[in-house]
């Protein structure tokens, strides 16, 4: 928006504060709508039965890149954005970039198959962390130059602040059980199926290599 049209729209009696659009954008529709695409994902791995090809191995890839993207958002949600968290974000999405494509490896390797609609869920997935991140870097882009320059000399450039403005219990309360039913529970249960089907598997081998050999031994 340029400055006249700023300019105009305050005129008409209409203030608009950019920053604080933004923040209320993160915070109700970026952050709770990135758990549609993570359910959808949950919904494909099981349509795929995950368990019975890729397996748990992929499963704990899952479970690594939901901790990869979970630990920086709850400590952005706590704590006051600075070169500190900036690093902590930076490297967060950096790593669970990598993870995906070891994720997606993983799958095609397996007799899982990843179908183009999986595929179109993974570029939301992929695409909605650098989204967040570059309209959250928008908004303290005094803290981006001061990471860029090495912390700025701030005393507390590395260190976690806490929030001045701390975001209200109801909100925290909120995201908190829309991960626990959407991320936790789902992703879980898949880790835990995995895991039976995988014991199961391999107590079929055993019997299955116990029976040959004992009619080997005829």
């Amino acid at each position: 928006m340029s400055r006249d049209q700023a300019a105009e729209i305050s005129a008409a009696g209409v203030k608009v504060d950019v920053g604080d659009v933004t923040t209320r954008y993160l915070l109700y529709g970026l952050l709770p709508g990135w758990f549609v695409p993570g359910l959808a994902d949950w919904v494909m791995h099981r349509r795929s039965r995950i368990e019975d090809t890729a397996g748990t191995k992929e499963s704990l890839i899952h479970s690594l890149m939901m901790a990869e993207v979970g630990i920086p958002i709850a400590l952005t949600l706590r704590y006051e954005v600075n070169p500190l968290l900036l690093t902590v974000q930076l490297g967060g999405a950096a790593v669970h970039e990598a993870t995906a494509l070891w994720d997606v490896r993983t799958a095609v390797k397996s007799d899982r198959e990843v179908t183009p609609l999986e595929q179109h869920i993974h570029s939301f997935l992929e695409s909605l962390p650098y989204g967040a991140l570059s309209a959250l870097m928008c908004l303290h882009a005094d803290q981006v130059k001061a990471l860029l320059r090495g912390g700025g000399g701030r005393a507390d450039a590395w260190r976690l602040v806490p929030r001045r403005r701390p975001l209200s219990r109801g909100y925290l309360a909120g995201i908190a059980a829309a991960i626990g039913t959407c991320v936790v529970l789902p992703y879980g249960e898949e880790l835990v199926r995995c895991v039976r089907a995988g014991r199961r598997n391999k107590k079929r081998a055993t019997t299955d290599e116990a029976n040959w050999r004992a009619g080997k031994g005829r």
